[in-house]
């Protein structure tokens, strides 16, 4: 037999499938029905880097914040049972941000499936509703075409996550490898590229005739390298942006048509431009109900155009006039030619007034006797230049990022979007780590959510992850208190939170670890922690009862938020 046709064993075909598909690093937990594949691992050592995590969830994390991080398929590995469960929070997490991950479990011998053997569980049925594809390969001669199939659909369309559960007896099976080239063709599954020509004259002359167009900026943006089209189409025609969460980057946040993140948590002038626009053109967003508020009254007189690279999303939760279905970053360029020189004025004289009024309450103004989690955010802001990248849990915390870390930079914030995990930021840092090797890496995450994968800090020190993180301590679960104060009548049901001592949890792990609740101390303490290589733990104590402001109650319209109060929190003088 020539080299390119060899006997392997199922488990072998798995690591020379993955080391084809181009696949470094890889995420794990051992256990006895995947332990052939790890047997293997063995005679591939040089050529993949098998992490080994503390919990399975923390693997499909860390595979997900490899994948924003670099562009490339993340992937985790865990066996039956409990080990492939674990994995069904960090798929959804992923199905809802459109990332691309591939998950592999060991299952029970093929002759045992059916008969509730010892750890097992029909994964592929538990995982259907959050993932893009699963397979169960119960043929060794299956394997490698259903491994190459699997970072085809993963990578390719709206990216997410694929399963590939694989028996015992399959990864002990001996058969001939030859890893497949033929071109993936799969039927129905045809990711379209261009706009029609009909399409691209209907969202030209809706362009080309708005007087308050306004840009809808999403994670497609990113997704398809799409920012330079985007910013060429703001800039001649005078479009203001506003990005979704996870589109944050797609402008520069200093560039004078960026009006901040629009949604419950967006800035006034992003959330009235919205709804005072007769033009909205959505680019790879889902008008989520974070973003739109009450469907009924979301931007009320405009015409909409919206693309996107799944087309379940065109019509889903919002009509609109012209629906595009294909790649974002094309249908740009397609636009750009048509797109006429404009002036709108009049339109960014409005939005300006919009603006001045959130300066006027923009607490970083005043002088206040507590340190605040804004404060500590900017100040991390100021302390990396901005150059930083930022992985940040779920709550208050990600909400203040958001307003506070001014990204000038695309690819520069990961955080959990959709799925809202926490306990996601910890292990998608230590994962994001293994691709941002030279750039500096700081986790934000909640006194409540660190706790929720706190045993990945052994991961990072085992790693000597490049991760810096900042704990936002408010003694709270701070976003759930927020909602008790302002819609519970302060009853604040299981929201107060006690934590371990995080600076003897650091000094455990055997990492530095640094408190500072004073905003003077945090240029001093964030050197310390960027002088050190490796992972740092640095926990800010800030003010209990703080609220993100400003924000739109869930359901409202987006006319209906609620602004931070004058001088709140400002020290008398």
């Amino acid at each position: 037999m020539g080299k390119s046709k060899r006997e392997l064993t199922g488990a072998e075909i798995i690591w020379e499938s993955l080391v084809r598909e181009g696949v470094e690093v890889i995420f794990g937990y051992p256990g006895g029905a995947i332990l052939p594949a790890y047997d293997a691992l063995n005679k591939y050592r040089k050529k993949i880097h098998h992490v080994l995590v503390r919990h399975e969830q923390g693997a499909a994390h860390m595979a997900d914040g490899y994948a924003r991080a670099s562009g490339k398929v993340g992937v985790a590995i865990a066996t039956s049972g409990p080990g492939a469960t674990n994995l069904i929070t960090g798929l959804a997490t992923a199905m809802m941000d459109s990332s691309p991950i591939v998950c592999i479990t060991g299952q029970v011998g093929s002759t045992a499936i059916g008969s509730d053997a010892f750890q097992e569980t029909d994964i592929t049925g538990a995982t259907l509703p959050v993932t893009k594809h699963s397979y169960l390969v119960m043929d060794v001669d299956d394997l490698a075409e259903s491994i190459r199939e699997a970072f085809y659909i993963a990578r390719t369309g709206r990216p997410g996550p694929v399963l590939i559960d694989i028996p015992k007896d399959v990864q002990t099976a001996k058969t001939v490898f030859e890893y497949p080239t033929a071109p993936i063709d799969l039927p129905g599954y045809h990711p379209p590229e261009c706009a029609t020509d009909e399409q691209v004259a209907a969202a030209l002359e809706l362009i080309n005739t708005a007087e308050r167009p306004v840009i809808l900026a999403g994670q497609g943006v990113l997704q398809s390298h799409a920012m330079g089209p985007l910013r060429e189409l703001a800039e001649q025609g005078q479009i203001p942006v506003t990005p979704t969460l996870l589109g944050i980057g797609s402008l520069p946040a200093s560039h004078p048509l960026n009006l901040g993140m629009m949604g419950m948590h967006g800035t006034g002038a992003a959330n009235h431009a919205i709804q005072a626009a007769d033009l909205l053109i959505a680019c790879g967003m889902r008008f989520d109900d974070r973003v739109t508020g009450k469907l009924q009254t979301y931007s009320p007189n405009s015409k909409k155009i919206h693309i996107d690279i799944d087309a379940s999303e065109l019509n889903k939760n919002i009509r609109v006039e012209v629906a595009i279905h294909a790649n974002l970053s094309t249908v740009l360029k397609q636009f750009n030619g048509g797109v006429k020189p404009r002036n709108h004025n009049d339109w960014m004289a409005t939005i300006k007034t919009w603006q001045d009024d959130a300066d006027e309450r923009e607490v970083l103004n005043m002088k206040t006797p507590t340190l605040l989690g804004a404060q500590a955010v900017r100040a991390i802001w100021e302390g990396t230049q901005g150059k930083a990248l930022i992985v940040t849990d779920v709550g208050q915390h990600q909400m203040l990022e958001a307003q506070y870390y001014l990204h000038d930079e695309p690819y520069t914030l990961i955080t959990s979007g959709g799925a809202g995990t926490m306990g996601f930021a910890l292990p998608a840092a230590i994962g994001a780590a293994f691709h941002e090797t030279d750039r500096e890496i700081w986790v934000i995450v909640g006194d409540g959510g660190i706790q929720m994968n706190i045993q990945e800090l052994a991961t990072a020190v085992q790693e000597q992850s490049n991760i810096k993180i900042a704990i936002i301590n408010n003694g709270y679960l701070g976003m759930v208190r927020q909602w008790q104060q302002m819609f519970y009548d302060a009853r604040y049901v299981e929201t107060p939170i006690s934590s371990p001592d995080y600076l003897l949890i650091a000094q455990a792990y055997g990492m530095p670890g640094y408190r500072v609740d004073r905003l003077e101390d945090i240029p001093a303490t964030m050197q310390k922690a960027q002088s050190h290589e490796g992972p740092v733990l640095v926990e800010f104590m800030v003010e209990q009862h703080d609220v993100v402001y400003p924000m739109v109650p869930a359901g409202a319209d987006l006319h209906a938020m609620i602004r931070r109060p004058l001088k709140q929190f400002e020290m008398d003088t």
